[in-house]
């Protein structure tokens, strides 16, 4: 099916596996196998729906998540997800005519040396309108521990049949081209797909990428919501979708977020992604 020009690939039941590369495959099997030895990560997904920052969603000044190889937000050259391409081409076009890829993950566990992504989605958004959507189940090659199931409502059952990670991440990419990536809580769902490239022999292109849990901390008063969760954005600024810790729904109900995002950011005179660099830890 085709929407605005750019294919909707649906894979939310499961479909016919793929083989994956003996790497990637190996190598999700053993961060899926600690994921089940530690219950600690577990409690921490738990708490990615509070930005991994305490209770209140806000937490220490700095905290980030890494990228899966003990790097923080800024990365191996201290340059950001985007690397040395930086912004590019899109530093001075409006924001409201930039392509932006709002991106969600599901995953067996919090960190990405630990653990797999059960579940992939996407929505590719310009000016508040959607241009398309990617959603697939991944196969992790290892049991989703109850506490995950039970928050996700991911199963083995329904991940039996799923492609593996190898056979996905090249479809996201491409659905992605072009775009600014953006993820609620970018560091990590960022974390998590830098890793598979790394673990799958993909390179990792030259995205810019917004969070916005730092854009919400930066245009949001204080007394209009209590945190900057997804759900408490989502319905304070009653987005279409209401996020349910499934893959697409969330990346649905941040686009509706980023869109609201931006309209503020318009009335503080901020129109391009220029103007937003004076926040790196809103966009890098």
């Amino acid at each position: 099916m085709s929407v605005g020009g750019f294919t909707v690939v649906s894979v939310i039941s499961p479909g016919a596996a793929a083989c994956a590369p003996s790497g990637c495959g190996a190598a999700s099997l053993t961060r899926g196998a600690q994921a089940l030895a530690d219950p600690e990560g577990l409690v921490e997904l738990d708490g990615r729906e509070l930005d991994g920052r305490g209770l209140d969603g806000r937490g220490p000044a700095g905290q980030r998540g890494l990228d899966g190889r003990g790097r923080g937000w800024a990365g191996a050259g201290g340059q950001g997800w985007a690397g040395a391409g930086g912004r590019g081409e899109l530093a001075e076009v409006e924001l409201s005519r930039v392509e932006f890829a709002v991106v969600d993950l599901e995953t067996t566990g919090w960190s990405p040396k630990v653990a797999a992504i059960t579940e992939i989605g996407a929505v590719r958004v310009r000016g508040g309108q959607r241009l398309g959507e990617f959603a697939s189940l991944v196969n992790p090659g290892v049991p989703v521990p109850a506490g995950i199931a039970d928050l996700t409502g991911i199963n083995d059952w329904m991940l039996a049949a799923a492609p593996r990670l190898a056979a996905v991440l090249p479809g996201l990419l491409d659905f992605a081209r072009g775009c600014v990536l953006v993820a609620h809580n970018a560091p990590f769902d960022l974390g998590f797909l830098v890793a598979g490239c790394s673990d799958c022999g993909l390179a990792w292109p030259g995205f810019t990428v917004l969070d916005t849990v730092m854009l919400a901390r930066q245009v949001m008063d204080p007394d209009e919501v209590p945190d900057c969760k997804l759900g408490t954005l989502a319905g304070f600024f009653r987005a279409s979708t209401a996020p349910s810790h499934r893959a697409l729904a969330d990346a649905r109900a941040t686009a509706d977020v980023l869109g609201w995002l931006i309209r503020r950011l318009a009335h503080r005179g901020i129109r391009t992604l220029n103007q937003l660099s004076a926040w790196p830890e809103v966009v890098a």
